[in-house]
């Protein structure tokens, strides 16, 4: 093995880790509450793929992230479909009343949440709420 190989495998060994924890996870019942008793801040983005307000605010959270890699190294983000999710337990007890809704949570607690908001202030600062939960 060569230098240059030798210093890109171990880069990307070095790497790996947080990109694992970087990845947005998609909902599935039961997850969220799983993530939770684990201690983990979770950030929930409500969305449907034919919302463009979702997809402006999936925009600025990739943005944000790609700014500040402790994002997605603390907070688990997980992505819930608001077509199939909208009616679930989950939207229900957190009265969510509208795809393009995110929340954060950590424990037992909601931290705070945005509803349709679309510019990179507000998004910034629920995410901002996230990462100093996570400490």
């Amino acid at each position: 093995m060569d230098r240059r190989h030798f210093l890109i495998l171990t880069a990307a060994a070095a790497v790996a880790p947080a990109l694992a924890h970087a990845e947005v996870l998609d909902y599935r019942p039961g997850l969220v509450q799983e993530r939770l008793s684990k201690g983990e801040t979770v950030f929930l983005d409500f969305k449907a793929s034919w919302c463009s307000t979702c997809a402006t605010q999936e925009r600025v959270i990739g943005a944000l992230k790609s700014d500040n890699a402790a994002y997605g190294q603390k907070i688990t983000f997980i992505n819930v479909d608001w077509d199939q999710y909208g009616r679930s337990d989950l939207a229900r007890g957190l009265n969510i009343p509208r795809r393009s809704t995110l929340v954060v949570l950590k424990g037992d607690k909601e931290l705070g949440r945005i509803i349709a908001q679309t510019g990179r202030k507000p998004i910034k600062a629920l995410m901002d709420t996230a990462l100093a939960a996570a400490g």
